[in-house]
């Protein structure tokens, strides 16, 4: 009984923070659930693995619950998300083979990112987002960051939005909806790999551990609402600082992972 709490205490935060910023919440998720598998005795050597992928499954159900909270808002750019997804999906199958290039980069962005925000700059006003090629790469270059440096893809996407004049409600709910694809590569990837193994734990779909995908969802997908309702009642100066914070967290982490 205690590990289905644990699990529905991590469900219960990544589903908030879903609703009201648009993460998936692995960078939540997978700390906690390694902890979580180191005390149940799982498989040291494939319990990264099953965290990972794990929270990835976990983030399928969420990103629909954290969706739908903000479609009933219309807070959602279907024109946007359409545009990006087939990017999203080829990197994160391929990210591993390509984001080797960018890691110093991409730290840099995420601080400027999270400047930007906090010091409240705004785009030009004719500023728009790019064509079907250009929405094609960011949703590419964004998916294969994310696979790379195992962070959400809306610590990417909603600074991205904002700077193609996206306003923030909006670029958060897309962020929940892109999401989803990102977690359908991923998940799909630690199915496979996880399958090619053997010794894994029982009620495993390949390093996906259904018994932490079931715990998690069963709050996440009601916590969910209850984040994105809040989003919608915050002013938007403290919803960018909070995520610009966030932002800024999840850039000094990598920086101190790389070291």
């Amino acid at each position: 009984m205690e590990w289905w709490l644990g699990y529905a205490a991590i469900g219960a935060a990544v589903g908030f923070f879903a609703g009201l910023l648009g993460i998936g919440g692995g960078a939540i998720m997978v700390p906690l659930l390694v902890m979580l598998f180191e005390a149940q005795g799982l498989p040291r050597e494939q319990i990264l693995h099953l965290a990972v992928g794990s929270g990835m499954a976990s983030i399928l159900l969420t990103s629909v619950a954290s969706v739908r909270a903000h479609v009933a808002r219309g807070a959602l750019r279907w024109d946007l998300i359409k545009a990006m997804t087939p990017g999203i999906l080829i990197g994160g199958l391929v990210g591993s083979a390509v984001a080797g290039a960018i890691p110093t980069r991409l730290f840099a962005l995420l601080y400027m990112a999270s400047a930007n925000m906090l010091l409240e700059r705004k785009p030009a006003a004719s500023r728009a987002a790019p064509g079907a090629a250009g929405m094609f790469v960011a949703g590419f270059l964004i998916s294969a960051a994310s696979a790379f440096a195992a962070i959400g893809g809306a610590f990417m996407t909603v600074p991205f939005m904002l700077y193609c004049g996206v306003p923030l409600l909006q670029a958060i709910g897309c962020a929940a909806a892109i999401g989803f694809p990102i977690a359908l590569a991923g998940t799909a990837g630690f199915i496979a790999s996880g399958l090619a193994h053997g010794g894994l734990p029982a009620w495993s779909l390949g390093y996906v551990y259904l018994p932490a995908v079931a715990g998690i969802a069963l709050t996440s997908v009601l916590l969910a609402p209850v984040g994105a309702a809040l989003a919608h009642r915050l002013p938007t100066r403290t919803l960018k600082r909070i995520f610009a914070g966030l932002l800024f967290i999840m850039a000094t982490k990598m920086l101190i992972s790389l070291w």
